[in-house]
Parts: C-alpha cells; structure tokens; sequence
C-alpha cells in the first residue's frame, strides 16, 4: 500500500493509505499528525513525513478509537504524547464490541496520555490546532480537529466523503448527534475551508453540506417510515434510501445504513 501526500492549505498536508486519512501540520515546532492507521504502515507513514520536513512529530491527536486510525499509535506513542478525548483512552484500555467484532484492550504504549473531555487547543507551528468534542456522533469520543490559521478541519470518520458513514452505535455513536456535529462544523468554520474526511477524498464545505443534506433526508425518510407503521423489511423492499443509492458502495451499504437508522429510531 502507498501512502500518498497530498497539499491542503498552510502548512497542512492529508496522507492517504489503507486507513483513515492522516492530517499532518508542518512547521518550525516540528509534526503534528491526526490519526495513524494501521502499524505495518508505520514505516511508510514516515517517510512519507520525512519527504516533507525533516522535523520531529510532537504530538499524535487521535480523532477516536478505531483501529485504522489508531492502530499505529504504540509506534508513533514513542516519538511524541498522544491526544485525544477521555472516551478514546477509556474504549482503547478496555478493549470494544463492534458489529459482533471484539477487539481486545491495545497495549499501554498505545493509550493517549493526554485526554481532555470539551475542548483542547495546542499551539504549534504559529496556528492554534483545536480539538473539539463531537458528542455521540460516529462514536462517543469524536474529536473534529481545526487547523485555524491554515483554514482546515479534519472531520475524523464523522464525514465519509461521498459514502454512506459507518456509526457505531455500540461505542455510543448515533445519527442524530452525526447530524448535529456536522452542521456544527458548516455554521462554525468559514466558506472557504478545506475539509479533510475521515475517509474519501479532499473536500470542502459544499461537498460537507451535500453530505448534511444526505444525513437529514435519508433520517426523515426513514422516520416517515417508521411512523407510517412500516417494519424495516417493507422499508428494504421499498427502497426507501432509493434516492440517496449513489451513497453506496462504500463500507456500509444502503441496507446497513437503513438497518441503523432503523434501530435508533425505533429503540
């Protein structure tokens, strides 16, 4: 697998490889980086930081537990501390249930050192990196991460960029609380910034705001349908995601998706 850099804006770059997308802040106080896939890709994930600077990574942040973005966190661990919010250290530590997959506790070398439950902002590299609290969205430990001066937001895998968003309604996340995270971001940041998705290409605020647009029709229609007395067989059959099918094909189909809209509104 290759790792690819790409250019954002300021002194910010997105690597992509076989996990989520990588943010990385560049400058005279070193590397910060957001998120770092998976561990046998660590290698390449630096060189690929060293072809850019050849400063030192200070800070790891982790957007939140899942393995293809904190799965190299032993590795980088030892370079510089980790961050990120309280739930993510606690699901890391303890060990998760997802779809039916247990992951077992991750090593000690591989938990943030530091957590924070709101807000944090690191100055670094002559911008303030702010790491803000998205609660249950894709998770319950979702952090946005903002680049202010640089003008750019790592939405971690609440924003799948043109695909439907895997929410792990086992680990505390929900689509309500997705929705709300996401017009946080679109009423918050400015027009013109460039948006980093947890998976799926660069992007900016229009491609975040048809992504809203998805999010809010696709649970309406689902709670039309559930009011309207149908069970979520009848929705399957009906296709009632049928206008939003170019959203699939990605992790979660339209059925998978439909499945989880379901279970939160009928819980």
């Amino acid at each position: 697998m290759k790792i690819e850099t790409t250019k954002v804006a300021g002194s910010v770059y997105m690597l992509t490889g076989a996990g989520g997308n990588i943010g990385v802040s560049v400058g005279e106080d070193g590397i910060v980086i957001v998120d770092d896939q998976f561990a046998p890709l660590a290698p390449k994930i630096k060189a690929a930081l060293a072809a850019i600077t050849d400063r030192p990574i200070q800070f790891v942040l982790n957007t939140h537990y899942h393995g293809d973005h904190t799965g190299g966190n032993e590795i980088f661990g030892r370079e510089a501390p980790i961050i990120a919010h309280d739930n993510v250290r606690q699901r890391l530590a303890a060990g998760t249930t997802a779809r039916g997959h247990k992951t077992p506790p991750a090593p000690k070398g591989a938990l943030p050192v530091v957590t924070f439950d709101s807000t944090l902002t690191i100055h670094v590299n002559g911008e303030q990196v702010r790491a803000i609290h998205s609660p249950h969205a894709h998770t319950d430990g979702d952090s946005i991460i903002w680049f202010t001066r640089s003008n750019v937001v790592h939405m971690g895998d609440n924003f799948f960029n043109g695909r439907f968003p895997y929410i792990d309604v086992d680990n505390g996340g929900s689509a309500r609380g997705l929705i709300h995270s996401i017009d946080r971001v679109l009423s918050t940041v400015p027009d013109d910034a460039k948006i980093i998705p947890g998976h799926g290409p660069l992007a900016d605020k229009a491609a975040l705001r048809r992504y809203s647009e998805m999010l809010a029709g696709t649970y309406g229609a689902v709670d039309a349908a559930v009011r309207a007395g149908k069970t979520l067989d009848q929705m399957k059959r009906e296709k009632v995601l049928g206008p939003w099918e170019e959203w699939d094909g990605g992790f979660i189909s339209s059925d998978a998706f439909l499945t989880t809209l379901h279970g939160e509104l009928t819980r």
